[in-house]
């Protein structure tokens, strides 16, 4: 099987190893990106190619990872690749731990050192970044991006397109009452949340604090 990876900056370059970790060794592997001052390039013995040379038949078999940290943006680039009948890689680590009953949509990455207890669902294009961890009756909708230490505790439920700071911590909900994170919120780093996050909410600090209200 071969891929591609979508983005060859930062993140990237972290989801790559992970991929070869996952498949035990060298796999066949290509970078996509729209920035075209680096088409052409080797990194860590990948060649960046374009979006247009990823949809010809010399690629048309390559599975695609979007290794793009922005909710947002990372829908766009999932639209486009289905626009383009492409289908998608789930990335996980080999120190990534999962325990009973869990449900992952497509297109996931788990990186190094992330757990996700039990009785878990998550959905589609989900990144978990690196010693961030889901505990146990969380529910998670698509295109949510963990940052590095996220701290998910128990019966939380977040929406769409949420982005999670590092370090953020959530405090874990009950059966009658999780804690709810909305859709498109943003979680500011370091970030402690005790309360529900509305839509489109950004909030910061430790108690977290609305910042601010969607327009």
């Amino acid at each position: 099987m071969r891929y591609a990876i979508y983005s060859c900056e930062g993140f990237a370059r972290e989801v790559l190893p992970a991929l070869r970790r996952q498949k035990g060794g060298n796999v066949d592997v290509v970078f996509v990106e729209d920035d075209t001052s680096k088409l052409g390039a080797e990194i860590h013995g990948c060649k960046v190619i374009s979006f247009d040379e990823l949809c010809t038949t010399a690629h048309q078999d390559r599975l695609i990872s979007i290794a793009v940290a922005d909710p947002t943006v990372r829908r766009t680039l999932v639209g486009r690749c289905k626009a383009n009948g492409r289908q998608f890689a789930s990335i996980q680590d080999t120190t990534h731990l999962q325990f009973e009953n869990v449900s992952v949509g497509e297109g996931a990455v788990l990186c190094a050192n992330t757990v996700i207890t039990s009785d878990v669902e998550i959905g589609s294009h989900f990144h978990c970044n690196i010693y961030s961890y889901v505990a146990h009756d969380c529910r998670i909708g698509d295109f949510v991006t963990f940052a590095p230490r996220v701290c998910c505790n128990g019966r939380v439920v977040i929406g769409d397109r949420a982005y999670l700071g590092t370090g953020a911590i959530l405090k874990q909900g009950s059966h009658a009452s999780p804690l709810r994170i909305g859709s498109d919120a943003v979680i500011g780093m370091g970030a402690v949340v005790l309360k529900d996050v509305g839509d489109g909410e950004v909030v910061v600090g430790n108690p977290a604090r609305v910042l601010r209200k969607p327009s």
